[in-house]
């Protein structure tokens, strides 16, 4: 059983950043693509940054030069360092993982909060 678990939020001041990181539990298992959603209050689960397990990444227009994706394949961890970050970042973060035999994972999410 694969288990993926956030780790990282917490309450920021405008301006500063956060690193949210998210293991995978379990075994026999490998990535395809690797990824990060946010929901905030009242608005539907959106991408952030999408990683792929050559490196590629894409992110939403939003957060381009703000934050980073990254990940560790050997480690199975998805990582994404949040800088300058502002009010309107803040929402429940969730990580998302494909499998090459197609299934979906998604983690329970960390809330990040920014107050001005």
């Amino acid at each position: 059983q694969v288990q993926l678990v956030e780790s990282g939020g917490g309450l920021v001041q405008a301006g500063g950043s956060l690193r949210l990181s998210c293991a995978a539990s379990g075994s026999g298992f490998s990535f395809n693509s690797m990824a990060w959603y946010r929901q905030a209050p009242g608005k539907q689960r959106e991408l952030v940054a999408a990683i792929s397990s050559g490196g590629r990444t894409n992110y939403r227009d939003s957060v381009k030069g703000r934050f980073t994706i990254s990940r560790d394949n050997a480690k199975n961890t998805v990582y994404l360092q949040m800088s300058s970050l502002k009010p309107e970042d803040t929402a429940v973060y969730y990580c998302y993982a494909n499998s090459y035999d197609e299934m979906n994972y998604w983690g329970k999410g960390t809330q990040v909060t920014v107050f001005s």
